[in-house]
C-alpha cells in the first residue's frame, strides 16, 4: 500500500480524498434519494467511479515515479454533492398533493364534492355533478357513427291493412 503520512503526507491525503470523493458520488447516484433526475445520478455514479479508480490505482498499483495532482478535480465532485443538496432540500419543501380532494371541497368545474354516501345508502341519480363536456379536437375526423346492436329496438308501428279503393 502506498499510503504513508510520514513519507509523503500530500500524496496520502490526496488519495483519501479522491476515495472519500468518490464513495461520496457513488453512494449519491446508487441511492434513490428522490432529488436526483436519472441523467444527474448517472453522472454521480460515473464520476464516483472514476475517483474511487484512481484512488484505488494509486493507494495500490502505482509504483512510485512521477504523477500530478489534480486539485481542480475536486471542484466537480464538491458541485454534484451541493446540486445533490439542494435538490433535496427543493424536494422535501415542495408542498405534497393530497392523494383525494376532502369531501366537500370545492369541484374543478363549480360546486362542491357530493359527500360520501352513508351505510346503507346509495347514490340518487343527479346526486354527483356531471363529467364535465370534452369537445372533439378539430384536428380528429369524426369516427363515423356505428349502429349500437345492444340499444333496444324502437317500437314498431301498428300493422294497418291497406285502405279500400273507393269508387
Amino acid at each position: 500500500m502506498n499510503l504513508d503520512f510520514d513519507v509523503d503526507p500530500l500524496f496520502s491525503w490526496y488519495v483519501v480524498l479522491l476515495a472519500v470523493s468518490g464513495i461520496a458520488l457513488l453512494v449519491i447516484g446508487a441511492v434513490n434519494l428522490g432529488g436526483l433526475k436519472v441523467g444527474w445520478r448517472v453522472l454521480n455514479v460515473l464520476v464516483g467511479i472514476g475517483f474511487t479508480g484512481y484512488a484505488y490505482y494509486l493507494a495500490f498499483v502505482f509504483e512510485g515515479g512521477t504523477y500530478t495532482l489534480f486539485f481542480k478535480a475536486f471542484i466537480l465532485p464538491v458541485l454534484l454533492i451541493v446540486h445533490a443538496v439542494k435538490a433535496l432540500v427543493a424536494r422535501s419543501q415542495a408542498p405534497a398533493a393530497p392523494p383525494f380532494p376532502p369531501q366537500g371541497a370545492p369541484y374543478p368545474q363549480g360546486g362542491q364534492y357530493p359527500q360520501a354516501p352513508q351505510a346503507g345508502q346509495y347514490p340518487q341519480a343527479g346526486q354527483y355533478p356531471p363529467a364535465p363536456f370534452q369537445q372533439p379536437s378539430p384536428y380528429q375526423a369524426a369516427a363515423p357513427q356505428q349502429p349500437n346492436p345492444y340499444a333496444p329496438a324502437a317500437p314498431a308501428a301498428p300493422h294497418q291493412p291497406p285502405a279500400a279503393p273507393q269508387g
